[in-house]
Order: C-alpha cells, then structure tokens, then sequence
C-alpha cells in the first residue's frame, strides 16, 4: 500500500469550511480581559508623555499602562543568529522616543473589547516630532542616528569576494538599481494571543508558526523556566512568515496576565495589521553584471540596502537568505554580495513567503533579460548559455550555498512549450510589423529556492504504537492551513503500509510534543517528514528485532507487513502484541542541508496601448520540488503561492508620505489580488529527487512569489519592446502609461 504520490481527501477541511474549527479569538476563558493598544501617531518622535489615568473612568476598564508605569516590563528578545547591535533593542512599549507610526506606546484591558477601545481613546500621547528616515540609502549615511550611540546600519554582511577587476576588463557591463517594495503579508486572520496564568506558569494560545520557539523566547524574557510555558497553537488562518516570531504586543499581554493573576487576550485587528505588525520585502539593490560578447555571465555583484523599519529584529536575518541564492540557476564564476541591514522610520520588516529569495531572483532575472536585450540574444537562449550543468552539480556558489541538483534546461524548455513560446512570438511578430495593438509580451524566469530552514536546525519527530493499534506521529511542525497533516500522515502510512486512519498526527502543542523548529522555509514535509520517516523505520525495525526473538528466528528470516511480523516459518504477530516487551517508539531530531528546488516561468500578457492595462493572458509553471507526496497539496501551495507574487509585480504596494505616514491602512486601500486576476495557467513539473533526505522531497510553498514577480515585469518590459524606463513593481497602467508614452516620445 502506498500513499506517496496520492492526493486523499483532508480530514482537516470539512471543519474549516464549515467554520467550526476554533481559532484564538474562539476560545473562551472565564474572566479574561481583552487588550487595545494606543499607538504612535508620528513616525519618529520624543515621546514627551503619556497619560492614561483617564483610561480608568470608563467602565469595565481593568487598567491602563504606558512603558513609565510598567518599569519591570521587558523588552523584546533579539532573535538567535542576530548581529544588531544591543542599543537597537525594541521596548514591548515605547520608552523615550517613537520609532514609526503604529508602535505600542500604551495598552488598556477591560472585560471586552469595546470598554478597551473606548479607554484608549482616552489615552493621551505627546510626541515632540522629529525627521524621519524612510529611505534605507539616505537613512545610512545620514548623520542622524535613530538610536544613541550606533549609526542606522544595523548589521553588514559580505559573501564572495569583490569583482571590480573582472568588471574594469569585461566587454559588457549592465548596471542597474532595483526596488522590491515593501508588502503586507495579508494572511486572513490577523495576529492572537491568549495568556492564561496557571500555578507556576502559563497557558499559550497563538495564532503562530513555530510554537516551541514562542515558548522558549517568552520563557527567558519573563524569567520561567521553559518547562512551565506550554503554547498551543489552535487552527491558523494564514501566517506566510509573519507569525513566526515574538512580538511586542505577546511581551505585554504575557506580563500583565502574569501581574494580575488574569487571563489576558488581544486579537489583532485589520489597521493594527498594516502598520503595526510587519511588512515583507523593502530592499534596494544595486546591481552589476558582466559577459562577455557571447551572453556568458563573468561577474554579478549585488550591493544591496534592507529596509528592516524602525526596530531590526528577525528584518535582519532576510538579506543574509537573498545573498546565498543570488547566483540563481546560473554558473557566475565571480559574485560578490554585499548586504545592508538599514533601520529608518516605517514598520518593521520580516519574513514574508519567500524570505529573500524573491528578491535574489527579481534581481537576477531583471538582469539577465537586459542582458538579452544588450546582445540581441533571445532571454531563452541566454538563459541556456548560463544555466549551472546538471553534471556539476552539487555546486557550490561562491555566496557558500551548496546547491543539490537540478535541471534547468529542462525545466525552461518544458515551461516554453507549455506556453506555446514559438507561436507567441510569431504573434507578437506580426503585431509589431502590422502596427496592431495590443502589444503582446513574453516574459520568463528560472529561479532557485532554499527550503528547510537556517542551516543546521532540526525538526522533531516519533512515532508509537498505541495499544489500540493507532500509530500516533507527534511532529515539531505546526501547520497553518497548507494540509500539512495529512501529508505528514501520508507518510507514516506509508512507511507502515498502513491505512491512513490508522495514523494520528499530534501537532501544535509544546505539552504534547517535547521539541520542535516550527513550520516555515518550506520546511515541514522535507524536515519534519523526514523525521516521521525515519522514526517509523526504526520502530519497524525494533519490531523486527522483537519479532525475530520470539519465533526463534534469524533476523533475516523474518518480514514486516500490513502491521504483523512474519517469520518465513509460518509464525505471525501483530505490532500490538510486541508491546508486552515494552512500547514500541522511536523518536528522532532529523537534521538535514538545505534543499534547492528551481523551475521556470513563463508569462504571457498583453498591454493596452490606451491606458497602459495589463492583461495576464497564461502563465505556464514548471517546479522542481523533489519527490511529490500530495500532488493535490502542491498545485494548491503552487496556485496560493502565484496569486501573492502576481499581487507583488501588479497590485500591491505599501507607500509612506514624506512624513513617514502609511497611505495604505485598510483593505479598501490595498490592492490584493482575487480569483478574477489569475489567468490560464498550464502546470507541468521536474522530479529531481533531494538526495539528502529519505523520501527525495524539497520543499513547495514559496515557488510562486519568486519565480513569478521577474517573469511579469520581464513579459512588460518585452511588450514596450526592451523599453522599461524605470519601471518598478507594482507595475501598474499608470507606470506602464507613462512609459509608453517616453518610448513613443509623447507628451507625458
């Protein structure tokens, strides 16, 4: 019986389609008190007082407090593997000065929500203004520190080594500065906490995604011992990185749960989320390459400025994750990357689907198609010229990521027939020739992905068998609507020949499973089903050994299957009855190298030559993510991963004034995209299996959101033929408009 490979009805979906899943804001607890934060109104500011005893009259009014009435609250931890320096520390409340417009500078609890929001508006803030800092570029060599005693660099990191003698001699040298704006992660429900204060410690419920690095964080910032934190993570409705860290407002809600011996909620709602919790992306780069007269790419460099807003946090790790993978699919001999993590007056970044990577292609991709353009070499064939050899693979960039196997080629030529490549530029030719409209163009990228997380982490896995015959797999992952517990069922039911009722997935509780990472990076099915794997091989194995003792028999005279032991004598014996020698469980801290899966897109689309309108005509996706266990699963990750990087090459965007003010505060502001705005897509996929881990997978989530964004903007800038003016995402009619008409050399 085999379960890989097959796509089985969820047992999760009737209860989330239904609505009766709870989430954080459904549990409920007696005499628990809702919390509202009061926020900065200025982007960067002396934070003169704030007072809040007014707060108090309204009634059913618990308290309220500011960082001055709170003088034990601690700050936000740093992040492991951080190397800002220790004055950028973010205050759960702010203490002296305001960093940008949306950080906590009070909070207030009452029996519910609407006395607390009424007591915050009660609440009065003085703020003496100062200039911001909003771009990342200024804000470094700006003589005026947003914190005391450092400059706004927060951390530098080189990879490779410096190119400039390979540029000075170089026949062609492209440069170019390019924008990823930033992004807000959207996930459907916001941000939730639920602190509950038990006999010598607490009760957790959160809407997060690694809910073992949420119990050790606030455990060491609130001095308890880990043991006595238990988080639990109920259903998730979307977290796309942005749930997987400890935030100011958990610090707060923690601690005063902890102060007044009373269940503490606050449930984030939809302005808080926009400005107050983090944004993806912001990174300025500034970009080099070189080749010489045949395409051939002899040297990239990437100086690249991270906007991390206000406080560096885990903002500071992302461009770390675009410098490894900036090679792309390419075999550039001379790279060098130099990274800029840069606070200046806008909301935090962070993780967002992708985590740096779709920077590194948007990057690569842009390039590589202007070389195109510099050679008149078609972008398809300059692609093939450069692409890593399958047969020097693994590779290792000189960015130091070891790069596990693939096949470009391959991927890039199935992509193009899938979108009939041929056939549209024979269109798009005889458009051009006929002077007929609309303009019609063919935009493509191959990308590289990282998945499994930072280098050397593990995921926890063990399986038992219950005396009932269930056999419970308990996981360090904690999924938040990606169905990653059936395939992690999939998988133990596999490796038992099991039906997959028999298999119970424990996930999301730290009182339940002793350790875990957590699910982000495209993690959970190359690491934590690993972990499952292998824990399941060892019980059988252990099963075998038991087996092979009782009937007398050699261990290779006796077999596992269909969940008995069978000795070539005759003899049998279920995997329940071994129990009587003691349980049968294996459990396994799974540790892997990071995997790489790639692919190519390719973008079909036309521009109105009126109105600068973009029309998506099909997008054709070619994956490699390993060895498929849910096909089913993967084209919906594919699908859901796509739509957000359509929403960052067209729609999406969130601006600030010269104040430092956000322009975009609600979903009638910003632009996401719907079902409306997602074409034909033609699907196919590589199987390159991972060779470091037992089931040959890689991870699937972030496809999307890095291959689409270059192939989008490419197909644009191939419909004004070669002609982008600037043009930056969200490329929208007016940008493409205004660019038409320069390239048309009309009146703008």
């Amino acid at each position: 019986m085999s379960h890989i490979g097959s796509s089985p009805p969820r047992p999760e979906d009737p209860g989330l389609v239904a609505g009766t899943h709870p989430y954080v804001a459904d549990i409920g607890v007696g005499g628990c008190l809702d919390a509202v934060f009061v926020r900065s109104y200025d982007a960067h500011g002396s934070l003169v007082s704030v007072d809040a005893s007014e707060a108090g009259s309204v009634p059913g009014v618990a308290g309220a407090w500011a960082a001055a009435d709170l003088p034990e609250l601690p700050d936000v931890p740093f992040p492991p593997g951080s190397r800002s320096p220790a004055e950028m520390g973010r205050p759960a409340l702010a203490r002296g000065r305001v960093r940008y417009v949306g950080e906590p500078v009070a909070v207030v609890l009452a029996a519910d929500r609407y006395a607390a929001e009424d007591g915050a508006g009660l609440v009065m803030v003085e703020i003496d203004p100062l200039p911001p800092l909003l771009d990342p570029g200024e804000a470094a060599a700006s003589g005026t520190s947003l914190f005391d005693d450092c400059d706004n660099v927060a951390a530098v990191r080189e990879y490779g080594a410096p190119v400039g003698d390979v540029m000075d001699r170089a026949p062609v040298v492209i440069e170019d500065t390019i924008r990823n704006q930033r992004v807000v992660p959207s996930s459907i429900e916001a941000r939730a906490i639920l602190v509950v204060p038990e006999a010598g410690g607490l009760t957790i419920w959160a809407s997060h995604q690694a809910p073992h690095r949420l119990q050790r964080s606030l455990a060491k910032t609130l001095g308890l011992d880990p043991s006595s934190v238990r988080v639990v993570v109920p259903r998730v409705g979307g977290a796309f990185g942005a749930k997987s860290q400890t935030y100011p407002e958990y610090v707060v809600v923690a601690y005063l749960s902890m102060m007044l011996g009373r269940p503490v909620r606050w449930i984030e709602d939809r302005r808080e989320a926009f400005a107050g919790a983090t944004h993806g992306r912001g990174q300025t780069q500034h970009l080099r390459l070189a080749a010489d007269e045949e395409g051939r790419i002899l040297a990239l460099e990437a100086l690249i400025d991270a906007d991390v807003g206000a406080y560096p946090h885990t903002g500071e790790l992302v461009p770390s994750m675009t410098a490894w993978v900036m090679s792309g699919a390419y075999e550039i001999p001379n790279l060098f990357v130099r990274t800029r993590a840069v606070v200046t007056n806008q909301t935090p970044t962070a993780s967002y689907r992708g985590a740096g990577r779709p920077e590194a292609a948007f990057a690569v991709e842009r390039m590589v198609d202007k070389l195109a353009h510099r050679l008149s070499i078609d972008p398809a064939e300059i692609r093939r010229r450069n692409f890593i050899p399958p047969d020097h693979f693994p590779y290792g960039s000189p960015t130091g990521a070891l790069y596990d196997s693939a096949r470009h080629s391959e991927a890039l030529d199935q992509a193009l027939e899938l979108i009939d490549y041929e056939g549209l530029r024979s269109e798009q030719a005889r458009r051009r020739a006929a002077g007929e409209g609309p303009l019609l163009g063919i935009g493509m990228a191959s990308y590289v992905e990282r998945s499994g997380g930072q280098p050397g982490t593990s995921e926890y896995g063990s399986v038992e068998i219950d005396p009932d015959g269930t056999i419970v797999a308990r996981s360090g992952t904690s999924p938040q609507g990606q169905g990653n517990t059936t395939v992690l069922a999939q998988i133990v039911a596999d490796a038992f020949g099991a039906d997959l009722d028999r298999v119970r997935i424990v996930q999301s509780d730290t009182s339940e499973v002793p350790s875990g990472t957590g699910t982000f990076a495209s993690r959970s099915v190359q690491v934590g089903g690993s972990a499952l794997h292998q824990a399941s091989v060892e019980v059988i194995e252990e099963a075998l050994r038991r087996g092979a003792k009782r009937f007398g028999a050699a261990a290779s005279d006796v077999a596992y299957s269909d969940g008995r032991i069978t000795s070539i004598s005759g003899g049998s014996v279920e995997l329940v009855d071994l129990l009587a020698d003691g349980p049968l469980v294996s459990e396994i801290e799974f540790s892997a190298p990071q995997a790489f899966p790639f692919g190519t897109y390719v973008v079909a689309l036309e521009v109105d030559l009126d109105t600068g309108g973009i029309g998506l005509l099909r997008i054709a996706v070619v994956d490699d993510c390993g060895v498929v266990v849910n096909p089913a699963g993967v084209r919906g990750q594919t699908i859901g991963s796509l739509a957000q990087g359509i929403g960052q090459a067209l729609f999406e965007a969130i601006p600030y004034d010269e104040g430092g003010q956000p322009l975009v505060s609600t979903m009638m502001d910003y632009s996401l995209p719907t079902a409306a705005e997602i074409p034909e897509l033609r699907l196919g996929e590589i199987v390159t299996p991972n060779p470091n881990v037992p089931l040959g997978t890689k991870g699937a989530g972030e496809a999307g959101c890095i291959g689409a964004p270059p192939a989008i903007v490419n197909a644009v800038v191939d419909a004004l033929a070669g002609y982008d003016a600037g043009i930056e995402m969200p490329v929208t009619p007016e940008k493409v408009w205004r660019a038409l008409a320069r390239r048309d050399d009309r009146e703008v």
